[in-house]
């Protein structure tokens, strides 16, 4: 099942409850616009490559669309759509004025010099900077993406448009970039992994927890999950993991990985494989690298009581089917995960106004607003006793699919 067929399989699930008609199925989960790029770059030893750039614009009836772009080996045309139609839905569960986009290279950054994914980066933009914008689509950082390579495309379509910081979010904050935008996705986990806690009696202090990847998400939620009291059991990246069941040292972890670039071979506790974290025994796993890594053999073996997404479409349908049968709650990506859209949305905000928040005030809309949405959620799923996945279906095709028929097909 390719990314574009899993979640058009939850859509479809959540509009069949609702009984929305076919034709509007077919209207809202057909992409707007598909774009696909050959970006061909000169390398540092003078060699002529190519690369396929995609941009994938779902849906604009709530707002300009937004979502981010991932380097990597295995972006393709299929996993975009999915991440795109992924994106509509988790602006609209937040309320956020915006409809859903995605966009990747297929490359892998690791083998390209800073120079050579700057003249990609800036030729990607060349490609596609006529279909972007503050008020058409606003890309942000994913996979392998960064603040530089944001303040490359800010700077790169100001060469074609003027001034214009607000065309994409998660910039450097000393070029208009927004405070507590690099933890924002793990602070949003934060705030809904609080509320579940609480909704099924556990309490933060004590809460054992899994990680698997430590990227961006991965490590902000180790560190912020141990912080509030949380005892992380297991942890991967790419290279392999470690854990221990009375509680791994984040703060040595951190510094193990500043050091060595990897969790691997951390002292503290016993060598595991990604597979193994997933599996680990501990209230919250945290599946936070690629998607599709939670297949229906892994939810078989799961031994979590609470899977929180944190990376974008984790969990396969048939894993998802497993989990429901075993009574494993899961907190959808669409979500979990919106605490980074939630303040690229205040980064946009602050770029259209020429103004600047204080963290404090990022971090206290983004508490609230990831509240609302949970509230929202947790409100449909007990009235219609539904998973919490699909109740967050509903509600975004809800809000989407209002705003499609009032603005006119």
């Amino acid at each position: 099942m390719t990314s574009a067929d899993a979640a058009n399989y939850y859509f479809k699930k959540a509009a069949r409850i609702m009984d929305v008609g076919e034709r509007i199925e077919t209207l809202l989960v057909t992409p707007l616009r598909e774009v696909k790029a050959q970006v061909s770059i000169e390398l540092d030893n003078g060699e002529i490559r190519t690369f396929q750039g995609y941009r994938c614009q779902h849906d604009n009836s709530r707002g300009p669309m937004k979502g981010g772009l991932r380097y990597h080996p295995q972006v393709d045309a299929s996993e975009v759509l999915g991440l795109a139609s992924l994106m509509t839905w988790k602006t609209a569960v937040v309320n956020l004025p915006y409809g859903g986009a995605k966009g990747g290279i297929t490359v892998d950054p690791s083998t390209l010099s800073l120079k050579e994914l700057e003249r990609l980066t800036r030729k990607f933009v060349d490609q596609i900077h006529d279909v972007i914008g503050p008020t058409r689509d606003i890309p942000g950082p994913d996979m392998n993406t960064n603040p530089q390579v944001m303040a490359w495309i800010m700077d790169q379509y100001s060469k074609y448009h003027g001034h214009a910081p607000a065309v994409v979010t998660g910039k450097p904050v000393e070029l208009y970039g927004s405070r507590g935008r690099e933890t924002a996705t793990a602070r949003g986990l934060l705030a809904v992994c609080r509320q579940i806690l609480q909704d099924v009696g556990l309490p933060m202090k004590g809460m054992r927890f899994a990680v698997q990847g430590f990227g961006n998400v991965g490590s902000h939620v180790s560190r912020l999950f141990h912080d509030a009291g949380g005892l992380l059991v297991a942890v991967s990246d790419v290279h392999g993991g470690v854990q221990n069941p009375a509680g791994l040292d984040v703060p040595g972890l951190f510094e193990h990985v500043r050091r060595h670039g990897s969790v691997k071979d951390f002292g503290g506790g016993t060598a595991c494989t990604n597979e193994e974290v997933l599996t680990a025994d501990c209230d919250v796993m945290v599946p936070a690298a690629l998607g599709g890594v939670v297949n229906k053999q892994i939810a078989k073996e799961v031994r979590a009581r609470i899977v929180l997404e944190g990376a974008n479409a984790p969990c396969t349908p048939e894993a998802d089917e497993i989990f429901e049968q075993r009574g494993v709650l899961v907190v959808p990506d669409i979500l979990a995960n919106a605490g980074g859209v939630t303040v690229s949305y205040f980064e946009w905000v602050q770029n259209l106004q020429h103004v600047t928040w204080d963290e404090e005030r990022v971090n206290g809309e983004l508490d609230r607003m990831m509240a609302e949405a949970y509230e929202k959620v947790g409100q449909i799923s007990r009235s219609r006793k539904l998973p919490l996945r699909t109740s967050a279906y509903v509600l975004a095709i809800g809000r989407v699919g209002k705003a499609t028929v009032l603005r006119g097909i």
